[in-house]
């Protein structure tokens, strides 16, 4: 039994091994990725637990930014285009609707690394961006601390993707719960100790969706926080 937390594991596991079982955690498209052949029917040796609901997720950190910060008008949506995920648009052209609704207007800019996020972030300067998406991606998991730096470095009020930039002063999250994705991939793993074949078990998308605001870096960016969002936070750090 293999288990996998993260997308570079699960390949190196699957290219290693067709007849072990690899159960991941925390992987976004295993279908795009080419891990499975359906979310429905596995097949083959890799089963477990995504973090990623689809495309129409986009817009609610966008929505949650204008909640937030009224005045945004012009989105920096930062991306990895290395990423099958993002590569293709997919997330921004099915949130357009969205956005459009929000009067809010959209500047990707990306990063396949750590050392090409300055970049990105004064391409979002210099299309003058006054708040920012974070997309979910290893690369930015990875690099969560240079990406709050460079966010509060720009002034720039952000939504990020998972709790854990907010506990490095992020100003809020919202998507997956991480910790429970980690749990369903346990239930996977005892399921084939007891017999079930990975291939049989369907890949499980989150249920539990958490959002974390951090007041102390609100204050610092010169925003209230509105009543309406922390009453919806499931943590308040202060």
């Amino acid at each position: 039994m293999l288990l996998a937390l993260g997308p570079y594991p699960a390949h190196a596991f699957k290219d290693a091994t067709q007849t072990i079982p690899i159960v991941f955690s925390t992987v976004s498209d295993p279908v795009g990725r080419g891990l499975v052949q359906s979310l429905a029917r596995p097949g083959g040796n890799v089963t477990g637990a995504s973090h990623y609901v689809g495309p129409n997720m986009g817009g609610k950190p966008a929505e949650l930014l204008k909640e937030l910060v009224p005045r945004v008008q012009r989105i920096a949506w930062l991306m990895n285009p290395a990423n099958p995920i993002y590569r293709s648009g997919a997330v921004i052209n099915r949130n357009i609707d969205e956005l459009n609704r929000l009067k809010i207007s959209l500047q990707p800019i990306e990063a396949r690394s750590g050392a090409e996020l300055p970049a990105a972030f004064q391409a979002a300067a210099r299309a003058r961006a006054d708040g920012l998406v974070v997309n979910a991606d290893s690369v930015f998991s990875a690099e969560r601390e240079t990406i709050v730096r460079l966010a509060s470095k720009y002034e720039l009020p952000a939504v990020y993707p998972s709790r854990g930039f907010v506990d490095v002063g992020g100003l809020i999250s919202y998507g997956a719960n991480f910790a429970e994705v980690h749990r369903r991939a346990a239930v996977y793993i005892d399921k084939i100790l007891r017999g079930a074949k990975p291939g049989d078990l369907p890949i499980e998308q989150p249920t539990t969706f958490e959002m974390v605001v951090n007041l102390k870096t609100a204050k610092a960016l010169g925003l209230t926080v509105p009543q309406s969002v922390l009453l919806r936070a499931d943590q308040i750090i202060e």
